[in-house]
């Protein structure tokens, strides 16, 4: 489990963000935290299968497809997906996985700590922020 104190660490020294998941509808959580993300100055990589451009950025069909530098790899899809996601941020040399809230998975976890990703689940990345930084 990561502490308060390594949360705030991450967020106030990652600059980039892809987020898995990206949503161009309003309403919905994975749209609000991007856009979040982005007002508080990071970096937003939209990932995105079904969009070419998020929040004025290009968006990517997949994780594997970036390019550009990623240091958090912020999850909205679902839990049996995130093994697969946590592959592609050791991939893309991230630094951190993060699973958003209700998000949870053994496999990615053993993952992640294999090839020395930090990794975070069920919490949300802008409450943290709220909570840690604003």
């Amino acid at each position: 489990m990561v502490s308060n104190e390594e949360l705030k660490e991450i967020l106030l020294e990652s600059e980039s963000i892809a987020v898995v998941g990206a949503s161009s509808t309003p309403w919905k959580d994975a749209h609000e935290v991007s856009r979040y993300l982005q007002e508080m100055g990071y970096n937003v990589v939209p990932i995105n299968p079904n969009s070419e451009e998020l929040f004025d950025r290009k968006a990517y069909s997949s994780l594997d497809e970036v390019d550009v530098d990623v240091d958090i790899v912020d999850v909205f899809r679902p839990s049996r997906e995130a093994a697969a996601i946590a592959k592609q941020a050791i991939e893309v040399n991230a630094s951190v996985l993060w699973l958003q809230l209700g998000i949870e998975s053994d496999e990615a976890r053993k993952i992640a700590q294999k090839d020395n990703l930090t990794y975070i689940e069920d919490t949300c990345i802008m409450r943290a922020h709220k909570r840690l930084i604003s």
